[in-house]
């Protein structure tokens, strides 16, 4: 298999982004690392850099809401290392009210940055992609895609279901050619979003244990993988046939 030495990830200043980017910096891979918090982001590359003094780490500030920005984020990082082997589309929002409560503008936000900005994600992605013949897409979705969510999960479960139907168009549109396209849908991981649930979230992977669960589906380049495997692989099947009165009991 081949090895993507150079890898850029969106949202990689905390939680699951800062993860990876530990992981594949310990690997010996350079880094393009975007998101919103440029101090946190710089700190990590300084930190980064001193540890693994073979590597190169370069940063950006970047909201992905901002469409045009990403373009032009992404080709520049691609002009600063010579290229791009794999994108790990991240960046992401967890905020949300139930449907009809008063929360429209939470819940849009959710989507328009968990999808929206997400396509311009993959969009840019691709672009560079295609151009170059060769390249890994990763999308970080969500176990909260396998069915529609009750409560404060519905906008934000809707909006990962459409990333990851995203990924699968783009997958099957590239079937057969030199580039890979993997749908990583992450359970219940310790982070910055799951912390505001008041620790109420069931079956809570520390994240240690969670991002290296996620940095190993990475690499192996399935389509599709839910991590930590255990217990949610197994979930995603019985979550999906139960009958719509025992889910909305169960999560």
């Amino acid at each position: 298999m081949t090895t993507r030495t150079r890898i850029l990830i969106t949202g990689a200043s905390s939680g699951l982004g800062e993860g990876m980017a530990r992981r594949f910096a310990a690997a010996g891979r350079d880094l393009a690392l975007c998101a919103r918090r440029t101090e946190r982001l710089d700190a990590l590359a300084a930190e980064l850099t001193e540890r693994h003094p073979g590597i190169r780490v370069t940063t950006a500030g970047l909201d992905v809401n901002r469409h045009d920005d990403v373009f032009s984020v992404f080709r520049s990082f691609r002009d600063e290392l010579g290229g791009l082997d794999r994108v790990v589309v991240n960046a992401g929002l967890g905020k949300g009210q139930p449907v009809g409560s008063g929360y429209f503008e939470a819940n849009k936000q959710t989507v328009e940055t968990n999808m929206v900005a997400a396509l311009a994600q993959c969009e840019a992605a691709m672009e560079i992609f295609r151009e170059q013949n060769a390249g890994h897409l990763v999308v970080v979705s969500s176990f909260s895609a396998i069915r529609g969510m009750p409560r404060n999960m519905t906008a934000y479960g809707a909006s990962k279901a459409g990333v990851s139907a995203l990924a699968d168009g783009i997958r099957a549109d590239v079937h057969g050619s030199p580039i890979r396209v993997s749908t990583v849908l992450p359970g219940f991981i310790e982070s910055e979003m799951t912390s505001r649930s008041g620790g109420r979230t069931p079956l809570v992977a520390d994240a240690d244990r969670g991002t290296d669960s996620l940095v190993r589906a990475i690499e192996s380049e399935r389509a599709v993988s839910y991590v930590p495997s255990w217990p949610w692989t197994p979930l995603s099947v019985l979550l999906k046939a139960l009958p719509v009165g025992v889910f909305r009991r169960l999560v």
